[in-house]
Formats: structure tokens, sequence, C-alpha cells
């Protein structure tokens, strides 16, 4: 079974910056793809970005070009760098990866960004 753990969430006034980390304990190489998702209180999960075996991303439009989605095979880990932050942006983000047909989830870390 794999194990993602999220990391790097945290207060931050708008127009900061965070970068979230998710460690996982198998190889991302070998996942089909790796993602963040976010949930606001009151409404559902979103994808926010997401990165291919192949290198290709895609992101959530009301993060484009101030989210970069990205990752480390060698130490198994994703990335995710937020840039401008806003309050819209505050939710719980989680990792995902999907192995063949196993789809893991993290726990979750909160981000709470401030006005």
């Amino acid at each position: 079974q794999v194990q993602l753990v999220e990391s790097g969430g945290g207060l931050v006034q708008a127009g900061g910056s965070l970068r979230l980390s998710c460690a996982a304990s198998a190889s991302i190489f070998t996942a089909k793809a790796m993602g963040w998702y976010r949930q606001a209180p009151g409404k559902q999960r979103e994808l926010v970005a997401s990165i291919t075996s192949g290198g290709s991303t895609d992101y959530a439009d009301s993060v484009k070009g101030r989210f970069t989605i990205s990752r480390d095979n060698a130490k198994n880990t994703v990335y995710l760098s937020m840039n401008s932050l806003k309050r819209e942006d505050t939710a719980v983000y989680y990792c995902n990866g999907l192995w063949g047909y196993y789809n893991a989830w993290g726990q979750g870390t909160q981000v709470t960004v401030s006005s």
C-alpha cells in the first residue's frame, strides 16, 4: 500500500508564497500521474495540478500562472509551488498518485491565506 505524506502548509498573507511537498513510499517514476487536489469548506474537492509520468502538466484555470507542479523522482517527492496566493486558495491540499489501478491519497495539509 502506497503512503503519501504532505507537508509545507501553513498560514500566509495574500500575495505570499508556499511550497507543498508530497513524499511517497513508492517510486513516483512508475506512477501514471501525480496530482494535487484541494478542498475548501463547503466545497467539493477539486484538481489543482497534475503531472504525468511523461512530464506533462495540467492546471486548474484558477491557478494557472501562479502554481507550479514538479517532481523529484530520486526523492520520490512531488512539489506544488504556490505564488501570488489569494484568500480563495485557502483549503486543505491533498496529494494524489495513480499506480496502475491503485489510487493513493495523502492526509492533507492546510493552507490558509489571510488578507
